[in-house]
């Protein structure tokens, strides 16, 4: 489903976009009015990012930034380019 994070079930939400014109009474004005409501949506900031499951397997899920920043996910752990095994290391030492 688009737009829906796999993880919370966050989707779109809909709210009022309201306009207003004139100055804040604060300000030395007459204070503002409310001259147009329309609906609008709230979209969730989805990310496309590479996850390890329970399983130990690796996929790509769309997740909400904030199921990131509690750590609601494990992000796949990139290996560093050229690394040898323990094993090799072990033999080229001796």
């Amino acid at each position: 489903m688009a737009r829906v994070c796999e993880i919370c079930g966050k989707g779109t939400q809909v709210g009022n976009a309201i306009e207003t014109r004139g100055k804040a009474k604060y300000l030395g004005g007459v204070g503002t009015k409310v001259t147009g409501i329309t609906r609008r949506q709230f979209k969730p900031n989805l990310q496309r990012v590479r996850i390890t499951t329970a399983g130990g397997t690796n996929r790509t899920v769309r997740v909400c930034t904030q199921c990131l920043r509690s750590g609601a996910v494990r992000r796949v752990v990139r290996q560093k380019p050229f690394r040898l095994p323990a094993a090799e290391k072990a033999k080229a030492k001796t």
